[in-house]
């Protein structure tokens, strides 16, 4: 398994970008379960690169909370908890809800919300091929869209902190209804596009909400962890 060759791929960090890009697909689609061992020699051979810029990959998939290290075990993928799916439900609430307001009120003052309408209708094309993993990435980047509209910084860099997780669980729980999701994301564009900050608000927190103890329930059903790999 090689990795894709990219005209931007001229040194260390770059290549250590790609590895990244592409051992986090390879985590969200199981090919590395939780609480996988990731042994650098084999991932090397796996991926077709030296083992240098791959030590420069694997930081970054634990600042996204890809992977956790240890004394001894070196990096092991993240086993998902109870605790970590609530953790991120939690934060998805505190910033996706208020993100959905503050971008209703940025399109309320004149911006403009076409980005979230090109994001909303790639995630349909995307819907209607069934790639679960491809169903996942749509439907963050439309999450990250609706941040990216309100303009702050700050929510922005938070959501891109969090962003990862959020595809890796869509994609985990990718039995739930993917339809009853994109009709959520219709009724959000059109609240925001409106300038409805109220409406964008309350229907931002029942999406995220709703998805909550399902997403659990399936976790569970395929064994969820009682606690973090250390």
């Amino acid at each position: 398994m090689t990795l894709p060759t990219s005209p931007e791929a001229t040194g260390p960090v770059s290549l250590s970008r790609q590895i990244h890009t592409r051992l986090r697909e390879l985590i969200m689609r199981g090919r590395y379960p939780q609480g996988h061992k990731l042994v650098e020699l084999r991932i090397a051979e796996d991926l077709g690169v030296s083992r240098v810029p791959l030590r420069e990959a694997v930081p970054m998939l634990e600042m996204e909370g890809f992977v956790v290290t240890a004394a001894r075990r070196g990096a092991v993928v993240t086993t998902w908890t109870e605790q970590l799916v609530n953790d991120l439900f939690d934060l998805r609430e505190v910033l996706e809800v208020g993100a959905a307001g503050h971008a209703a009120r940025a399109v309320a003052r004149g911006s403009s919300a076409a980005a979230l309408e090109r994001a909303l209708q790639h995630a349909q094309a995307v819907v209607e091929e069934g790639d679960a993993y491809r169903i996942a990435e749509a439907s963050t980047r439309f999450h990250e869209t609706v941040v990216e509209l309100t303009g702050n910084a700050l929510m922005q860099a938070s959501m891109r902190s969090v962003s990862g997780r959020v595809q890796w669980l869509f994609h985990l729980t990718s039995e739930l209804d993917v339809h009853d999701a994109f009709h959520d994301h219709v009724e959000l564009t059109a609240a925001i596009t409106r300038g409805d900050v109220r409406m964008a608000e309350a229907l931002a927190f029942a999406h995220i909400e709703r998805d909550r103890e399902p997403s659990l329930a399936v976790l569970q059903h395929r064994s969820l962890g009682s606690s973090p790999v250390a």
